[in-house]
């Protein structure tokens, strides 16, 4: 059997602990083997990166040559583009199209985190005596990354972009459903000239690895992308251990049309804001929530849009919808579905799994819409990460805040309607980290992202993308 091992030090090291079976959601193949590591190989990683960390050529390196390595990240991740955008649909079914714009923004990330290393400056606050006081910024030393399997082109170029950026050193934990792309990286690093350590990247279980690294005592700082109530577990593992931690955690985003909004425009972003990459995202508008008045025109128009999406293989050029990220989850789904049901909605398209023969051997499950429930149903209020939408209406704006900020929830929020007071006054009601107004799931890597209530902690992405994985140290000059 062979095993694609992971990176430790600039090594390549198989592990203890049992491999990691990597399946492709789409078409049941296994994609082969990859080396998992034990509690013992997460302390040889963090050992590791720790001494990178403090070697005089990293530490004392200066921005602008920080961020040329940066930069020669991004370079190198546009060439191996494709193999990336292949590689990423391979292990968790998403369509090859998106992949390919994913792997176009890890680059990214990579280029602007390298741009602010460069351009970043220190303080000097206001003189309340005779010195002269300023701020600068200092890594953490070690800090503990660990993404999903959503989209871990992007996700894990974020994260390990800006905590490099900051000077400080990673270890990277990819999910389990997707290992592979961060071992990728961790190549990528190697071939653009990174000291040996300031990358490390440790595939393996969550209860295995991911514990042992959230539970090093010399992992400073954790970086976790993936459900809330992981989330929760790594916050009281760094409470008690007094690390701080960036937490972008589950969702459940309202996303609303009222009677004014261009209600086309409103169409299309409804759709795509679920059912695209299957509804496997933190920011799916998974309630929408439409104005009586327009309720059954809008919601007929939204069923039919819904029934006519394409759903197939995620390198076919005409699919829409593509496989959910595995089997296991698409049983989730259909858990989440039946509860719908018992508990009185109506399914108006969709519910189940496709017909067509050649897709019988993949994770696939048809776009679904779910009417007739109140807004406490299970449905309702739980995050199902799949391709599942629940449909509200309400009765202007005092109902309609109440409904949408009824869940734990506070990641995203859509709203369309032509008048500006109107989206100002919902935007600044709804507790959402981002709200979009007539547009839905535009993102940029300049502009900070995060969530609030069970949504997260902390910011990612923007200027506070690189500040997070940073401590504040003041030092006085004394002038007198």
């Amino acid at each position: 059997m062979s095993i694609q091992p992971f990176l430790i030090g600039g090594e390549w090291i198989k592990g203890n602990a049992v491999p990691i079976e990597s399946i492709n959601p789409a078409t049941g193949e296994l994609n082969g083997y990859v080396g998992s590591a034990s509690a013992a190989d997460v302390d040889h990683a963090v050992t590791n990166a720790l001494q990178a960390q403090r070697q005089p050529s990293w530490c004392n390196m200066l921005p602008h040559e920080r961020a040329r390595l940066l930069y020669r990240v991004a370079e190198l991740i546009i060439e191996r583009g494709p193999q990336l955008s292949a590689q990423q649909m391979r292990e968790n079914g998403k369509l090859l199209s998106e992949c390919s714009f994913q792997a176009a923004a890890a680059a990214g990330a990579f280029r602007y985190f390298a741009g602010i290393c460069e351009t970043m400056v220190s303080e000097v606050a206001p003189s309340r005596g005779q010195y002269l006081s300023t701020v600068v910024y200092e890594p953490f030393g070690v800090v503990a990354a660990i993404t999903p399997w959503n989209s871990p082109l992007t996700l894990e170029a974020q994260k390990v972009a800006a905590a490099v950026a900051a000077g400080n050193a990673v270890v990277l934990k990819p999910s389990e459903f997707t290992p592979t792309l961060a071992l990728e990286l961790g190549r990528i690093f190697i071939d653009a000239g990174f000291p040996p350590g300031i990358l490390n990247v440790v595939t393996g279980s969550g209860p295995e690895a991911g514990l042992a690294l959230v539970q090093h005592p010399d992992v400073r700082m954790i970086s976790f992308t993936g459900g809330t109530a992981t989330g929760r577990i790594i916050a009281k593992i760094a409470g008690e251990r007094l690390v701080p931690t960036a937490l972008e955690l589950g969702g459940k985003s309202p996303h609303i049309v009222f009677a004014d909004a261009d209600l086309d425009a409103a169409l299309d972003a409804v759709v795509m804001g679920i059912f695209s990459s299957s509804g496997q995202s933190c920011i799916a508008g998974s309630r929408l929530f439409i104005e009586r008045s327009i309720y059954d025109e809008f919601l007929g128009r939204v069923v039919e849009r819904t029934r006519a999406l394409r759903v197939g293989p995620p390198d076919a050029p005409q699919s829409q919808v593509a496989s959910l990220s595995s089997f296991i989850h698409r049983e989730r789904v259909e858990r989440y579905v039946a509860s719908a049901l018992k508990e009185g909605g109506q399914i108006l398209v969709g519910g189940k799994r496709p017909d067509a023969p050649e897709l019988e051997k993949g994770a696939y499950y048809e776009p679904t819409i779910i009417a007739g429930l109140p807004s406490s149903a299970t449905v309702c209020q739980e995050e199902i990460f799949g391709p599942v939408l629940c449909v509200l209406p309400f009765d202007g704006e005092a109902d309609l805040i109440e409904q949408a900020n009824g869940t734990v929830y506070g990641l995203g929020c859509g709203i369309w309607t032509e008048s500006f007071k109107k989206a100002w006054r919902v935007g600044r009601a709804i507790e959402s980290g981002t709200v979009w107004i007539n547009t839905y799931k535009a993102l940029s890597v300049a502009t900070p992202f995060g969530g609030f209530k069970d949504s997260g902690i902390g910011r990612e992405k923007g200027f506070y993308g690189i500040r997070v994985y940073q401590e504040a140290k003041t030092i006085y000059l004394g002038l007198g």
